[in-house]
């Protein structure tokens, strides 16, 4: 019997890599996110490459009760998940009394309450059967406060700090959980966001090499990763200094994303992370 794996933001970015990735591998894939026609089209894609089932949830993951919703559609159609990648998330930046409230609310709700409420939903389901994992988004900015990025660093902070204890609580139950802290991504999220200058350290990467990073730390059973060098040295070396001296060494490099105005498009749940 072939593993299933859930894909969150699915339609773009991270997402779209991840279902690539994993429909390679073998996985059959359920594919969510707010873009029907893009979730059809990639569906159609991956079972055509790789012979494998790719089932399509539209979803919206900011309204209240997503996750409830796709557990029960995951019940009425009969399938069960082996594999989450809780995936989707956008971000905001600026100011933060220039940021509308109910901009931020989305992105908590998507980036914060859907991730915990489909854990919530799915893992017991892993544990009945004895296996499973959760790939958790974050960021590198879960490492350090995030000046102009005050709700989107504090968002992946948590579910950072989430995803380690999680690890802990199911690592002698059969199930693998692993937090993915990405520095800049390639992605539509620059174009949510609104500027280019939200990657705030000037390099960035492409999906391909992320994701492929991410299922061989998931399958070595590792509790976070943070690819690449420069990354590494920033989760491994930010937590270790004063947390204000932190802050304060943090808004030097962010401030530049109010050199340029900020123009926001509308939220989304499919692109991939940065800083």
């Amino acid at each position: 019997m072939s593993s299933t794996a859930l894909v969150t933001g699915a339609s773009s970015g991270l997402g779209e890599e991840f279902a690539a990735q994993l429909a390679a591998g073998g996985y059959d894939v359920i594919l969510v996110a707010r873009s029907g026609d893009r979730l059809a089209a990639l569906a159609e894609r991956l079972t055509a490459e790789h012979g494998i089932r790719a089932h399509v949830m539209v979803q919206d993951l900011a309204e209240p009760g997503a996750a409830r919703r796709i557990a029960d559609r995951l019940a009425a159609r009969g399938l069960s998940v082996d594999l989450l990648v809780n995936n989707a998330g956008f971000g905001t930046c600026g100011r933060f009394e220039d940021i509308p409230a109910s901009r931020d609310h989305d992105q908590l709700m998507v980036n914060v309450v859907a991730l915990v409420g489909l854990t919530h939903e799915l893992l017991p389901g892993m544990l009945e059967r004895g296996r499973g994992a959760v790939v958790n988004v974050a960021s590198n900015a879960a490492f350090q406060p995030a000046p102009y990025f005050a709700v989107y660093g504090a968002a992946k902070a948590f579910v950072l700090n989430f995803g380690l204890a999680l690890r802990q609580e199911y690592r002698r139950r059969g199930i693998r959980v692993l937090t993915l802290c990405p520095g800049p991504v390639s992605t539509a999220f620059f174009d949510t966001i609104g500027t280019p200058r939200a990657a705030v350290t000037g390099s960035m990467t492409t999906p391909q090499p992320v994701v492929r990073a991410a299922l061989r730390a998931l399958e070595r059973d590792r509790g976070y990763l943070a690819p690449g060098l420069g990354n590494a040295l920033t989760a491994h070396l930010a937590p270790r200094r004063p947390r204000a001296l932190v802050a304060a060494i943090a808004e030097r490099v962010t401030r530049k994303v109010l050199a340029a105005p900020i123009t926001p498009a509308a939220p989304s749940v499919s692109p991939g992370h940065a800083a």
